[in-house]
């Protein structure tokens, strides 16, 4: 009998995991003998949870493929953390309880460390209640930051926007400076990982480009250092232009913008390093500063995604169900890259128990000698994940997005399921 597939966006979303939908969803179409419907969760892992499936089946198909241009979750995401199995096993009895009901023997997971944690464990446990699932973990990060996979899909479109944000403006700070602001700082999302600060360094080709100065979760933050640079740079160049990470950390190890509390994953909820920053520099040198937080803008602009990125996020969405056909299971579509001149790449796959929760930190030999930049190796690294432009379509002057229809799935269950 044809199982469907239930496929579900965890996290925060990007510019291009709607390319990863697409690829699923497509993929699956063309082997409607071997997958009957796909089913999307509604906020994702909770869509089972609560039984609130999305029937994709009814969209057109039209609407899947402008799905590869959309930004943002289309079925909607959630942080949501399953609890550890040997604390209980309530959620996992009540996910394959929906599956059985809806015939669901495949179980598409689009997401970081945690969501592969939770694919791992669904692997598992489906076995062990005697109901088996197929389960691929699918990744997708801005923060670059899962293992194995040579660069996670999401993170080449915020590293072009942040390295195109950065450059635009230190143009727009220099052409002020002699009267006006001299210190700029653009701060970036990356708790534990630089990645996309680094990214920020791209935009610097020559001697005294902006930015000037790259802040690294990866190096404590030594005040003393770092203000001397700021004032070399003014004084060399009239302006200093900076890219912060939000998980900059002080000498003692704790965040520079901690504000207290913690996220649905149990991280240390952050408040806002720039202006924790910029204070600093007014204090220090008083020189007039502005400074931004790219926040959503950055991982939200599909208008400005690497064509590389997007290619990459079709392409793991596309390996996920071809694996899952091919009898594959507990396992991660990867990115191996197989040349940096001129820049190629393949699909390749790690199992999900080598990724689940691994973090992965920017190296040291991609930092420079004295913290506040990049290395030729990292460089090399980086450039090409930012490289093509793959525009949506525009319409009245805008991005013309696709928003689907989300029929919800008839619910077979008389039960209800208590989130906590």
């Amino acid at each position: 009998m044809t199982k469907n597939a239930f496929y579900a966006q965890s996290g925060g979303v990007t510019a291009v995991i709607n390319a990863s939908a697409c690829g699923v969803i497509e993929t699956a179409r063309k082997h409607s003998d071997k997958i009957g419907k796909v089913y999307a969760g509604r906020n994702g892992i909770i869509g089972a949870l609560t039984e609130d499936l999305i029937d994709t089946s009814l969209e057109s198909n039209e609407a899947i493929a402008a799905l590869r241009y959309t930004p943002s979750g289309a079925f909607g995401s959630c942080r949501y953390k399953l609890k550890p199995i040997e604390e209980s096993t309530a959620e996992y009895e009540r996910l394959i309880e929906v599956f059985k009901a809806h015939n669901i023997g495949y179980f598409f997971y689009n997401g970081g460390g945690d969501s592969q944690d939770t694919s791992h464990k669904m692997a598992i446990m489906s076995e062990k209640m005697g109901y088996p699932i197929t389960c691929i973990g699918i990744p997708k990060t801005v923060d670059n930051d899962l293992p194995i996979t040579d660069n996670c899909p999401g993170f080449g479109s915020v590293a072009k926007y942040v390295a195109v944000s950065i450059r635009e403006a230190g143009y727009d700070v220099a052409s002020m400076a002699k009267t006006s602001t001299k210190v700029f700082v653009l701060e970036v999302m990356g708790r534990h990982a630089g990645w996309i600060a680094a990214a920020g360094a791209l935009a610097a080709e020559k001697e005294g480009d902006a930015p000037h100065i790259i802040l690294f979760p990866e190096v404590d933050f030594d005040q003393q250092r770092f203000l001397d640079r700021v004032d070399a740079c003014v004084q060399q160049y009239g302006y200093c232009a900076i890219v912060v990470s939000e998980g900059l950390k002080n000498p003692e190890g704790k965040f520079m913008s901690e504000a207290g509390g913690t996220d649905a994953f149990g991280h240390a909820q952050l408040g806002g390093v720039a202006p924790v920053i910029a204070q600093i520099v007014k204090d220090a040198l008083g020189y007039k500063y502005h400074w931004a937080v790219a926040d959503y803008l950055q991982r939200a602009a599909r208008h400005i995604a690497s064509k590389t990125d997007v290619e990459q996020a079709y392409a793991v969405g596309q390996a996920a169900v071809e694996f899952a056909l091919r009898g594959k299971n507990a396992v991660m579509p990867t990115i191996v890259r197989t040349s940096n001149t001129p820049y190629r790449w393949e699909i390749g796959e790690a199992t999900l128990a080598e990724v689940a929760n691994v973090e992965k930190k920017m190296p040291a030999d991609f930092i420079s000698d004295d913290g506040f930049g990049i290395t030729p190796e990292c460089r090399t690294y980086l450039q090409p994940l930012i490289e093509g432009e793959d525009y949506p379509p525009y319409k009245n002057g805008l991005p013309d997005y696709v928003v689907l229809k989300n029929t919800p799935v008839e619910k077979k269950l008389n039960t209800d399921f208590d989130l906590g």
